[in-house]
């Protein structure tokens, strides 16, 4: 895993003692079970494989491993586990917070307050009633469904995602459409789908375009997912405004326009564990290990098909 995430989730002994080791892949050759995290460089390919003949098992404290495992860990047979759902959590309490924001029109509010002006009551936008689009019910965007589903407000929730039926999209307490008209009915627009080849600019011009006037886009997902040329121009004309934790490129060169938005409410990429938060993926990674040793079911295992449609 990476020193900077390890030395949050690790304590100093054991860090270096991995700091002994000579290379990952030397350090497999006697493992049951390999443990990573966020910034690391191992891939489990057949060669890696092929170097760590005991090896059954991976514990991710991270969330996506799609760029750890590789088709020969699942043709080995090797059970994966992730700390997805772990991370997940916090994800969807900021991406919530977020449309909250959002349905209250806080970015607008905030600069005329700067600007020396103060709203009459009852002038500005509340929350009820609000329609919120949901792309994608991931692990973290079922939460939000949850969260929104349970909201005094009363949202309307609609939910795109090809994966899911008119029936579970009603159980999420969700209306299941398309994209198009998901973007066109929407006044808030969140996204919590994988970055895929099939979903990457899903947000483009065309998309953007569609949106109703003072609409907000909530990306804590991933940048690609949206067309950035396409988002800057909607929100410098102040058609649009966006609430972004994730950009395309990540980070943003200095002076990117995005940088400059006062409709823009830019993060980077802390949405996800943070702090203290972060000993939760350490704790989840001891507890799924002894839960292997002991033969129980893993809390955070991951099929072969979810693998395929990670972020």
């Amino acid at each position: 895993m990476g020193k900077r995430h390890g030395a949050a989730i690790l304590p100093p002994q054991l860090l270096e003692r991995l700091a002994a080791w000579a290379t990952p892949v030397e350090s497999l050759a006697d493992a049951d079970v390999v443990v990573t995290g966020w910034g690391t460089t191992l891939v489990l390919d057949e060669e890696t494989l092929a170097a760590a003949p005991r090896l059954r098992a991976l514990v991710h404290t991270g969330g996506s491993v799609r760029t750890i495992v590789t088709s020969a860990v699942w043709e080995r047979g090797l059970t994966v586990s992730s700390a997805a759902d772990v991370n997940a959590g916090p994800v969807a309490e900021f991406a919530y917070a977020q449309i909250t924001l959002a349905a209250k029109r806080a970015l607008g509010t905030a600069a005329g307050y700067r600007a020396g002006r103060w709203p009459a009551f009852g002038a500005r936008e509340g929350a009820d009633g609000r329609t919120v689009g949901v792309v994608g019910a991931s692990r973290i965007g079922r939460r939000v469904l949850s969260r929104l589903h349970g909201s005094e407000a009363g949202y309307r929730i609609l939910l795109y995602d090809p994966y899911v039926s008119a029936v579970d999209a009603k159980r999420l307490g969700a209306e299941l459409t398309d994209i198009h008209t998901l973007c066109a009915t929407s006044s808030i627009v969140t996204l919590h789908a994988p970055e895929l080849p099939e979903t990457r600019r899903l947000l483009n011009a065309e998309r953007l375009a569609l949106m109703p006037d003072g609409a907000t886009v909530v990306n804590t997902a991933r940048g690609a997912l949206v067309d950035t040329d396409a988002l800057v121009r909607e929100c410098a004309s102040g058609r649009l405004d966006a609430f972004l934790d994730v950009t395309d490129p990540e980070p943003l060169p200095a002076g990117h326009a995005l940088l400059t938005l006062p409709n823009v409410f830019l993060t980077p990429h802390i949405a996800g564990c943070q702090g203290d938060e972060v000993r939760r993926l350490g704790a989840f990674a001891v507890d799924e290990v002894g839960r292997l040793a002991r033969g129980e079911p893993l809390l955070g295992a991951i099929r072969r098909e979810e693998w395929a449609r990670m972020a």
